[in-house]
């Protein structure tokens, strides 16, 4: 399966990936519960030169975050057109700085180092009863799945783009579709396999 991990060195992929992982999920969480748009906006400065500062490392993933902010500029659109400004800024500076934080995280990490994290996160739930390492095994995947759904869409596009010479859009929702439902049923059927149930 592909991934946005990227091999180019930077600052961010010397820090371990549970320092990474904790740092995300509080400044996350700070994101959500500011309400202010000048603090949100200060957010949003911080995590541009969050992105700049990755320098190389980030070049992969930057048509996925083009998306995002077309999808935050639509988002603000629509609550402008409802007259709701303050909510149009907070609604697309909190959707962009997440997904900034998220492909931080993602380019300067390698899954492997996710997972293990997790595991480690969800091991006193196994005192509990619940199997710590198949919840860690769902989370995992579901991360991979995110991850390889933008990386086969930069593909498809790219092919598209060969093809026509111009942005696949709308058209690419068939094909990646199938491709997805595909990778799903290999890795259904190498899990099926490895784990004997």
């Amino acid at each position: 399966m592909g991934s946005l991990y990227s091999e180019c060195g930077s600052w961010l992929h010397a820090w371990s990936a549970g320092r990474k992982l904790l740092l995300m999920a509080l400044l996350g969480t700070g994101l959500f519960l500011a309400q202010s748009p000048w603090l949100l906006a200060l957010a949003g400065v911080g995590c541009a030169l969050l992105w700049w500062s990755l320098g190389s490392a980030a070049d992969g993933a930057r048509r996925l975050m083009l998306s995002v902010i077309v999808a935050a500029s639509v988002v603000a659109g629509l609550h402008i057109w409802m007259q709701h400004y303050a909510l149009a800024a907070t609604s697309a500076l909190r959707l962009i700085c997440a997904s900034t934080l998220g492909v931080a995280l993602t380019v300067s990490t390698r899954p492997t180092d996710l997972i293990d994290v997790l595991q480690r996160l969800l091991a006193p739930l196994a005192r509990i009863g619940i199997p710590a390492d198949q919840v860690a095994l769902q989370l995992a995947l579901m991360l991979r799945f995110t991850e390889h759904f933008f990386v086969q869409w930069k593909r498809l596009d790219d092919a598209h783009r060969l093809r026509t010479g111009h942005a696949g859009g709308l058209r690419l929702i068939a094909p990646l579709t199938i491709h997805m439902l595909q990778a799903t049923r290999r890795v259904s059927d190498a899990l099926w396999a490895r784990l004997g149930r």
